[in-house]
């Protein structure tokens, strides 16, 4: 089964972080990306940039609606994901309970829907 890992941490926090302690996190997330994509369950994982880059569409009556940034101020920003093969939630949270952002901020589990299931 397939799972989006997604990675939700502050970022002023990690802006603030020293040098020494932001490089040692992301050698942490490189660790944490090969042993995945050597045990055989990455599939994708990318880190995004900053909410300030973002863009938020909606579509009201048929007319769009561009807005820069996110759609509402959190604590906690999404900052990247990981796209997981795991036999099941149990084995997704052993692999969630890894990634860096789990101690700092939190990974959110989301099954990828089957259309197979759904479509018949």
């Amino acid at each position: 089964m397939k799972y989006l890992l997604m990675l939700f941490e502050n970022e002023k926090a990690w802006d603030a972080l020293p040098q020494e302690e932001a490089q040692k996190v992301l050698e942490e997330y490189a660790a944490f990306s090969e042993s995945i994509e050597k045990s055989g369950n990455n599939i994708a994982g990318e880190a995004l940039q900053p909410t300030s880059t973002a863009t938020t569409v909606r579509v009201r009556d048929g007319k769009r609606l561009t807005t820069d940034g996110p759609f509402a101020e959190t604590r906690e920003q999404l900052g990247g994901f990981f796209l997981v093969e795991a036999k099941d939630l149990d084995e997704a949270i052993a692999l969630a309970s890894r990634i860096p952002a789990a101690r700092s901020g939190c990974v959110e589990i989301r099954p990828v829907m089957d259309y197979s299931d759904v479509m018949g």
